[in-house]
């Protein structure tokens, strides 16, 4: 029997809180934006009254401005978007505990074993839920419904606003298979422009391949996108109260004036691998693949990876082999504006065991003494606060302002 899934989307989410929260924007262009006269000022959100005028996330302040004279420049305010995100999935608890969070303003909800799917109401519940979000919240939301989480997500971004957008398994090929191949779930531009290479412009025309046709193009991506493209999407809609496990971990750093030397970016690398590798321990996880990512002030961006032989949370090991992709990577001279430092592909620091160190036959360091050092500072800073203590090049690089992201 065919799953019920729905994928609820709240529309312009941060700008709709911010005008729910002053009534006196509403039906005016609003923009979601940190200090427009710092290097912040990066469109988040927009009002549908602004998105009438051109205006996109990740425009800049002027951008904006230029679009729209009158458009006006909320702060972001997350501690109260993560508030009313909190209530709104309290509503969606109501129905079912498998309610997944795909991010602060999406969930999956999964209806299968429920009463109101074996009624038949499965649709119904979509409408239902919009209703209750509007009047109970005081924002509006889109539902996608259908037999997966793909389609369901597909699904939600058809019609907007406040709109219920069906696709069941019957109607696919219709509904689905015309739509760009760049409108399916983790399918981005890089890999839209492969494909498009490949002469697969849609969905159905990436259906219609053999499996082993992206498979072979693509790797494993290219065997899910296969299966996505042709309703075999199984992933399970996870229980609202269920651990989450950590599967990445990255900070970033956003500078008010761009860094142009090699020093300088060495110091913000160092402070964001000192972040990671301190989150890394505390959640008891090493990591096998070291990310990197470069905005320039032109807002170019430069993503690389490293894997390892062995895995690491040591500030030290994250932090050599960072600098190692961007020295690799960076123009010298290229104004930064942004940078980036993540690990990937964890595993449990118990299941690591302890192996050589990989920076063994380039460096005299010991890697045991590191791990105490390293430790020892955790532990220093859970008694007296994180700032009680850091690492000599610290000092050195205090300015900017860290986002820290754990998946």
């Amino acid at each position: 029997m065919d799953r019920g899934i729905l994928h609820c989307d709240c529309n312009s989410y941060f700008a709709s809180v911010e005008v729910l929260m002053n009534p006196e924007l509403r039906g005016k262009p609003v923009a979601v934006a940190g200090d427009p006269e710092s290097r912040h000022g990066i469109v988040v959100a927009a009002s549908l009254e602004a998105k009438k005028y051109g205006i996109r996330t990740t425009d800049t302040v002027y951008q904006a401005r230029k679009k729209c004279p009158d458009v006006i420049f909320v702060p972001p305010r997350h501690h109260l978007y993560s508030e009313i995100s909190r209530d709104i999935n309290q509503i969606y608890l109501e129905y079912t505990d498998l309610v997944e969070p795909f991010s602060v303003d999406e969930s999956f909800i999964d209806l299968t074993g429920t009463i109101r799917y074996q009624r038949g109401e499965f649709v119904s519940v979509a409408d239902e839920l919009r209703k209750r979000i509007r009047e109970e919240i005081g924002i509006t939301i889109s539902v996608g419904a259908s037999f997966n989480k793909v389609f369901a997500k597909l699904a939600s971004d058809m019609k907007k606003p406040d709109a219920t957008t069906y696709i069941p398994r019957e109607r696919m090929e219709s509904i689905v298979w015309p739509l760009p191949v760049t409108d399916l779930l983790f399918v981005g531009k890089r890999t839209g422009e492969a494909l498009q290479r490949l002469g697969i412009l849609t969905i159905g025309d990436a259906a219609r391949q053999d499996r082993s046709f992206l498979v072979d193009r693509l790797g494993k991506h290219g065997g899910m996108i296969w299966d996505y493209a042709n309703g075999n999407d199984q992933e399970p809609v996870r229980s609202y109260y269920e651990e989450r496990e950590v599967k990445s971990v990255s900070n970033s750093c956003t500078y008010p004036k761009d860094l142009m030397t090699l020093d300088e970016i060495s110091d913000g690398v160092y402070i964001l691998s000192d972040s990671v590798a301190s989150r890394l321990r505390k959640a008891g996880k090493k990591g096998y693949t070291i990310q990197i990512q470069l905005k320039d002030s032109g807002f170019h961006t430069i993503s690389r990876q490293k894997a390892l032989s062995v895995p690491t949370h040591l500030r030290k090991e994250i932090a050599e082999v960072s600098m190692d992709l961007i020295r690799s990577n960076w123009n010298p001279g290229t104004p930064i504006r942004l940078i980036s430092v993540g690990c990937t592909d964890l595993v449990d620091s118990e299941e690591s065991g302890t192996q050589l160190s990989l920076f063994e036959d380039r460096t005299s360091w010991d890697r045991e003494k590191q791990e105490k050092l390293e430790s020892t500072v955790d532990q220093i800073r859970n008694k007296l606060g994180k700032s009680s203590i850091s690492f000599g090049l610290d000092a050195k690089a205090s300015y900017g302002k860290t986002n820290g992201k754990q998946k």
